[in-house]
């Protein structure tokens, strides 16, 4: 259950609130119990003793009456007293009476009746003539009857005044009986005086008043509720409702008080009287009580709360300004308080370090980012002039591709009219040795000769030009492979296999012009040949008849152009090879420049996603440089 406004208070109400009410709690909790056992001890008290004093009475009561009762049965077994009733002796019965009386000042008269209820002897002697006339009263009266039965009774008994013994007597009757015969003689009546009472309760009233109980009172009522006694006679308590305790006279002694109720009253407020003067005792105490637990409770919450507010104080100032200049004194304090307030100057002090690290760190981070972000430009720069250049590069492999498939091609076709060549000369040699046997075959076998060495001239023209495109070919491979280990050079790590097939391209190429400088002598001397054989063969044609000898100079001729063509045709051979290796070459030039081309793809987006990082990592930079700033450490 929330107290109302409970939310509006601050801790330190909060804690002396609390405070208070456990110091509060515990003591009204005590009190109460404490309070509620007191008033049932103190009741209980006042039960008892109301119980006690009108026990006390009826004690007394009853032995008083036991004993009255007794003497006046004593009295009634007189020798004298008997024997001077049965003389009818008035004097001597007035003279024993009178013995009686003065031994028992208790009892106001005795009066001795005879049986027809006439008073024949009294003390003191004027009770006589109070009773003279009166016999028919005393008759009825229920101590005369109950004399006559031999018992003691209290029927008929009040408190009000007797007229013949001039107060309140209790009236005690027994029967006299005769000495020499037993019959009765008459009745004997002890009046014993009622008013006694108020010297026996004397001393109980003595111990009220003793307690301050003013109001006191002992009563006495019979059975039916009859008032014989009242210690309070004629004090009028009207409309109090009094502190009540009523003892029963019992049966275990036999009086004439049997039955009788002993009650004892007082007022309340002056039986709880003490309970009223602690009730107000408690309250106060209780009240200083609650008033000190309340100051002690202000003064520890101030002191719990005073480094509480100083710290809060601090934070909403670090909180609003991000102010961490100002250093937290130490607390010296060494309860929990002092443990926060230390804790959290040091955890300022690490924030400051932490701030100041933060903004360190930005600072850094920030140059560091500036930086990346110049070299991430400058990398876009150098990888765009690297693509470009690559893709130049690529082309100019594609070129070279196309360039190398052609000069396979031609070189497939110089290798073929090698070959033919080589078939040419032994054919040709094979007829020089026909010729050795048939001379006249020699002229037509000539005019053969020197149409297949036209035709050799031709072809051996159509070889020279092949050669020269294979040089110019070569030459422009050179150019190629150099422009490409430029490239290589200039494209750092990725270029380093581009300079390995650049400088195979450039082998190749020096391989292809030194075969085609060889190819151009071999063709050459064969162009040499061929012109002297022609002019041989026209001169053999002319000079036919000039001899054998002629013919076997011209078949060794013939062997040698054999021999030189057979040379040509391996030159030929060698430069289809070195072509078709500079066609591999030129493959692995291109493959090497595609993955080189897709690395570079790669790359460039390798680049980008960096591009974008390095934006990313900006932001960051300047949020947490706004987050760093918004702490002041100097």
């Amino acid at each position: 259950m929330k107290l109302p406004h409970l939310g509006t208070l601050k801790l330190r109400g909060h804690l002396t609130l609390y405070c208070s009410l456990v110091a509060a709690v515990p003591l009204l909790a005590f009190a109460w119990i404490e309070s509620t056992e007191f008033h049932r001890w103190m009741k209980q008290q006042v039960q008892d003793s109301l119980e006690r004093e009108a026990a006390g009475l009826k004690d007394l009561i009853e032995a008083t009456l036991v004993e009255r009762e007794a003497d006046v049965r004593t009295w009634t077994e007189d020798h004298a007293l008997r024997e001077a009733m049965e003389r009818n002796d008035s004097a001597r019965s007035d003279l024993e009476l009178a013995s009686f009386l003065r031994r028992s000042p208790t009892f106001r008269g005795l009066v001795l009746f005879n049986v027809e209820g006439q008073a024949i002897a009294s003390s003191p002697p004027e009770l006589r003539a109070a009773f003279e006339g009166r016999e028919l009263k005393v008759l009825a009266t229920p101590w005369f009857r109950s004399a006559q039965e031999e018992q003691v009774t209290s029927e008929g008994f009040t408190a009000a005044e007797d007229a013949a013994f001039h107060g309140r007597v209790l009236p005690l009757a027994l029967p006299v009986y005769g000495v020499t015969e037993p019959r009765k003689l008459g009745v004997l009546l002890a009046a014993y005086d009622w008013e006694r009472l108020g010297k026996v309760v004397e001393p109980a009233l003595a111990r009220a008043r003793r307690r301050a109980q003013s109001s006191f009172a002992l009563e006495v009522r019979r059975p039916d509720g009859t008032l014989l006694f009242n210690s309070k006679a004629g004090a009028a308590r009207q409309g109090v409702r009094l502190v009540t305790v009523e003892v029963t006279n019992g049966t275990e002694l036999r009086d004439v008080g049997d039955g009788w109720r002993f009650v004892a009253s007082v007022d309340p407020s002056e039986a709880y009287r003490m309970l009223t003067r602690a009730d107000v005792l408690g309250i106060g105490l209780a009240a200083v009580f609650a008033a000190v637990a309340a100051g002690g409770s202000f003064l520890l919450a101030r002191r719990i709360t005073r480094p509480l507010r100083a710290l809060s104080e601090m934070v909403a100032r670090i909180v609003q300004q991000g102010d961490l200049t100002v250093p937290l004194p130490s607390s010296h304090r060494r309860d929990e308080v002092g443990d926060l307030a230390n804790a959290f100057a040091k955890m300022v002090e690490h924030l400051r370090g932490t701030t100041a690290g933060l903004q360190h760190g930005m600072r850094v981070l920030k140059d560091t980012v500036s930086e990346l972000q110049q070299a991430n430009r400058q990398q876009e720069r150098n990888i765009a002039r690297q693509a470009a250049a690559l893709q130049q590069t690529q082309v100019t492999a594609q070129e070279i591709r196309q360039s190398s498939l052609v000069a396979a091609e031609k070189a497939d076709m110089v290798l073929n009219v090698a070959e033919r060549a080589e078939e040419v000369g032994r054919l040709g040699e094979a007829a020089l040795a026909g010729g050795l046997g048939g001379f006249e075959e020699l002229r037509v076998q000539v005019e053969q000769m020197a149409l297949r060495i036209a035709q050799l001239s031709e072809r051996s023209q159509q070889i020279g030009g092949i050669t020269q495109t294979v040089k110019e070919l070569a030459d422009q491979s050179n150019m190629l492979a150099l422009n490409a280990a430029i490239e290589a050079v200039r494209s750092g790590e990725h270029g380093k296999g581009f300079s390995v097939v650049a400088r195979e391209i450039r082998s190749l190429a020096d391989q292809s012009i030194q075969a085609t400088e060889r190819v151009r002598d071999i063709l050459g001397d064969i162009s040499q040949a061929m012109l002297s054989a022609a002019k041989m063969t026209e001169l053999g044609y002319m000079r036919m008849e000039e001899g054998l000898e002629q013919v076997r100079a011209s078949g060794s001729n013939l062997r040698e152009l054999t021999t030189i063509t057979q040379d040509n045709s391996a030159a030929v051979r060698q430069i289809a090879a070195s072509v078709s290796q500079q066609n591999a070459g030129i493959a692995q030039i291109f493959g090497a420049v595609t993955d080189l081309s897709a690395m570079m793809n790669e790359t460039v987006l390798s680049l980008q996603a960096t591009t974008k990082a390095t934006h990313a990592l900006q932001e960051v930079s300047e949020q947490m440089q706004q987050v760093a700033r918004s702490y002041r450490i100097s």
